[in-house]
């Protein structure tokens, strides 16, 4: 299914194209292009000021881009707002109801923004997630705030659901259900999830995708495989960290005894053909990428 929508089969769900952003603090998101195809999971990664948030909030028209278009669903986002955002579901990782609103309330007031909000539909979603309808906002664990943010989100039908860390906090079995809930969501091709998070894990098993940005850049876009694949973690002692892997490594993090180097596959291969058998080869996670792209070389720890 991945090869169809990169052969260009499935339409896209969202589509950015050469957006930059500049901030007075001298922070830039710069020339972020990738396209997210209907009916898939695409995790948005990247370490901690990365511009993750950032990007979502330029997707959902909250701070104006410099440069670039956006088009959520085949309408531009800025042009075509209202019709975009009656279509987008968003969970952040804090709040945006007000607090002293009931779950009820939160309905009332939901219901009147979307013209295709679905009562009954809410009703599960509340009695699977354990909504008290009467409790108000300020009453609701995390995971609760979160659920009724989803809930909302898929009682009116959105096709394109824009997650910013919504695990940030959850326990492993509320992380569990959101990766099933999120699954259930993308089954029929029509709908689709773009998922910031800086829990890997969630996205090893969830995610199709995978857009990692770092230092306010595009690292890579495509798919999730295509991206682990393309990487090896090679671990040694420090004798064995000589000029020739220094060279090829990625990034290196080295320690007391020894270092972990990230190479790309077809120079594990070379080293394999200098006859190197102290020399551990391991498959790279998502973390182990993340990490090791943004240490310098060299780094004592």
């Amino acid at each position: 299914m991945v090869l169809d929508a990169l052969s260009g089969s499935t339409p896209f769900a969202l589509s950015v194209n050469g957006v930059s952003k500049q901030y007075d603090s001298g922070f830039r998101l710069d020339d972020i292009t990738f396209d997210l195809p209907a009916g898939y999971i695409m995790g948005l990664i990247g370490p901690n000021g990365a511009g993750k948030s950032t990007l979502i909030k330029l997707i959902l028209n909250m701070v104006r881009r410099d440069a670039g278009g956006i088009e959520v669903l085949g309408l531009d986002n800025i042009a075509d707002e209202e019709r975009v955002k009656e279509q987008l579901g968003v969970v952040f990782d804090s709040g945006y109801f007000v607090e002293v609103w009931t779950v009820n309330k939160v309905e009332q007031a939901m219901r009147g923004l979307y013209a295709t909000w679905n009562h009954r539909r809410f009703e599960q979603y509340c009695k699977r997630f354990g909504l008290d309808r009467r409790k108000k906002v300020k009453e609701l664990s995390r995971g609760m705030l979160m659920k009724l943010m989803l809930a909302v989100a898929l009682s009116h039908d959105a096709r394109l659901l824009i997650l910013d860390e919504p695990t940030s906090g959850l326990d492993v079995l509320s992380r569990d259900e959101l990766m099933d809930i999120l699954h259930e969501y993308i089954e029929d091709g029509e709908h689709t999830v773009l998922f910031s998070t800086h829990i890997t894990s969630d996205l090893e098993s969830a995610a199709d995708f995978i857009t990692y940005i770092t230092h306010g850049r595009l690292y890579f876009t495509g798919p999730k495989d295509e991206f682990l694949d393309a990487f090896r973690v090679v671990k040694g002692g420090l004798a064995d960290l000589d000029e020739t892997l220094r060279a090829k490594a990625v990034g290196i993090h080295r320690y007391e005894t020894g270092f972990d180097a990230l190479l790309r596959v077809e120079d594990v291969k070379a080293l394999a053909g200098d006859r190197r058998p102290q020399l551990l080869v391991e498959p790279a996670g998502i973390d182990d990428i993340i990490r090791l792209t943004n240490v310098r070389k060299g780094n004592a720890r």
